[in-house]
């Protein structure tokens, strides 16, 4: 276990790497435009203000993205979308490092605590429910495209004040994949059905879910057929849940969209090769996402775009854990991420050194959405309001 003074040391020194690597890297490109921020007032979004965030299930290290050697694995990020961006260098993830219950807490603004592979709801209100009920916004408005059956029930908490039917629609690809096959062969889609990297000691049954998607494709327009014809020219499960997420873009545009990349998270198998893989992917759909917004009427120059990892994987130099392959030990490569903003009003070219939480989120799109999150333990991030 590392001491709390060492982990910080180790965080701070994170950050300090990240914003090197990143003037080495895009440096020629901006002109040596990149520094430290101090707050000041930014510009008032115009229009309807609408918002899309975007994580990481399943972090990746400095060594194969920011540090010299791992830059080729993320072009998108440090010349297309990086200097267009307010950079935070050091998000920290002080919570349980498991996916479903540190997705859970970026979407609620609070630790929580439950079995990350129990089918639990969040113990505190999500940012889709205070979206929803302060500013009087229909279901339709809210919504989470998710990787797996694991994530199921987070985009509604199990709060008395809140809960069941106040919160977002959730979306699971590989499970209305699964009822689109229906009993036919899935060979030639096992590349999408894969559920879990990690081995849970208890994990939920991948089912199909016949009604959701014959009302999903209803409100998407989309054949069951064109659904599946679609699926298998696709290389991964997270190419799915971009599909997805466009044509929920296209057809509802709703206010406030969440999606979760999980490809990276392949690493729990140990292929180093598929783990490189999934980040150049998650790279790529990142700058698509980006695309897809500047490029709908209804988001172009009202949207601001979060991006960020849940948080890490362990250090190489960590002897209680596995490297790349894990996130075991809580060391500060495993806790310490990064975060951006982009969008209309959010100053580009901009590296926030300070260290920031990752529960930071909820409460700083309360601010750009105009809702209180008031049972939140985070603080908005002053540089990008």
């Amino acid at each position: 276990m590392i001491s709390a003074a060492r982990a910080k040391t180790s965080s701070a020194a994170l950050s300090l790497n990240r914003r090197h690597f990143l003037r080495a890297a895009t440096g020629i490109g901006l002109g040596g435009s990149l520094f430290s921020f101090s707050p000041a007032p930014a510009l008032a979004l115009p229009g309807a203000r609408k918002a899309v965030v975007v994580t990481f299930g399943g972090g990746a290290r400095d060594d194969e993205t920011f540090a010299p050697d791992g830059q080729e694995n993320i072009p998108h990020l440090l010349n297309d979308l990086i200097p267009r961006a307010t950079f935070f260098s050091q998000v920290v993830n002080r919570g349980i490092l498991g996916h479903y219950v540190a997705t859970a807490s970026l979407a609620t603004g609070a630790y929580e605590t439950f079995n990350n592979f129990a089918a639990a709801p969040p113990d505190n209100p999500t940012v889709f429910e205070y979206f929803r009920r302060e500013l009087k916004r229909p279901a339709s408005d809210a919504w989470v495209v998710a990787p797996s059956n694991g994530f199921a029930r987070i985009g509604e908490s199990g709060h008395r004040s809140y809960g069941p039917g106040k919160g977002a629609t959730v979306v699971l690809p590989k499970r209305l994949l699964t009822a689109a096959l229906g009993s036919g062969g899935t060979r030639d889609y096992e590349h999408l059905l894969l559920d879990s990297y990690e081995s849970p000691v208890y994990s939920q049954t991948l089912a199909g879910d016949v009604e959701g998607l014959h009302r999903l494709a209803e409100i998407l327009k989309l054949s069951v057929q064109d659904f599946t014809r679609l699926a298998k020219s696709l290389n991964s499960p997270d190419e799915l849940s971009v599909f997805v997420a466009r044509q929920l873009m296209r057809r509802l545009a709703p206010s406030l969209l969440w999606i979760t990349l999980h490809d990276m998270d392949i690493a729990h198998s140990g292929a180093f090769s598929l783990y490189v893989e999934g980040i150049r992917r998650s790279d790529q759909l990142c700058a698509e996402i980006w695309k897809m917004i500047q490029s709908e009427p209804e988001y172009a120059g009202k949207t601001t775009l979060l991006i960020l990892p849940d948080f890490g994987r362990d250090s190489d130099a960590e002897a209680g854990g596995n490297g790349f392959q894990h996130h075991r030990t809580g060391d500060a490569s495993s806790r310490t991420t990064w975060m951006m903003a982009l969008g209309p009003g959010i100053r580009e070219n901009v590296i926030v050194d300070r260290p920031v939480e990752s529960i930071d989120l909820v409460p700083t799109l309360g601010s750009l959405l105009g809702f209180s999150p008031r049972l939140s333990k985070g603080k908005p991030l002053t540089e990008i309001l």
